[in-house]
């Protein structure tokens, strides 16, 4: 009996151990705090929230997807009714470089490089400055396969970039028709 046990105790470990060191290289990123005090935990489960819209810039391919709370907001009509988006409703935009299909039969671009998740959330108690939105930014990268708080990110994009989008309650994206 106590080969067994020893045997099996020289088997559960290693197990555990890697195990472990998986749950806690997974949840590194959710460790981060950007400079205006919003946690990356806070939108833990981000890779799972609705697609709200999409974008593409000269630089980067875009899919903005937003929390339950969010789309349900989205989905009474706000912010086209007036109405602004309530407590707890939050935003990311997840960014990609991007590079030509080699597979497609056309001319398409497609995700190459996740870089950046931009993220918004309402807490008007927190962030009263800027129309109840806080703004962080996390970088990745991907040699290192690691994400960072971007230091030079806006936390008051809702005073200077998201000002343009007042009347949306500070919303560039709408919830596009399915």
């Amino acid at each position: 009996m106590k080969r067994k046990s020893k045997f099996t105790i020289a088997i559960v470990m290693p197990v555990l151990v890697v195990l472990g060191a998986m749950a806690v290289y997974a949840q590194e990123k959710y460790s981060l705090i950007s400079p205006s005090g919003i946690a990356f935990s806070d939108f833990k489960g981000y890779e799972d929230w609705s697609v709200v819209s999409s974008a593409r810039t000269d630089e980067v391919l875009k899919v903005i997807v937003a929390n339950p709370i969010m789309i349900k907001a989205y989905k009474a009509g706000i912010p086209g009714n007036g109405q602004p988006f309530p407590e707890g409703s939050k935003i990311a935009k997840l960014q990609w470089k991007f590079k030509k299909s080699t597979e497609a039969p056309f001319v398409v671009d497609v995700p190459d490089v996740f870089s950046q998740a931009f993220v918004m959330e309402m807490d008007a108690k927190r962030f009263p400055k800027t129309g109840g939105w806080g703004y962080a930014v996390f970088n990745y990268d991907a040699k290192s396969d690691k994400f960072s708080a971007d230091a030079a990110s806006h936390s008051d994009c809702g005073q200077t970039c998201h000002v343009a989008v007042k009347s949306k309650d500070y919303i560039f994206h709408p919830y596009q028709k399915r």
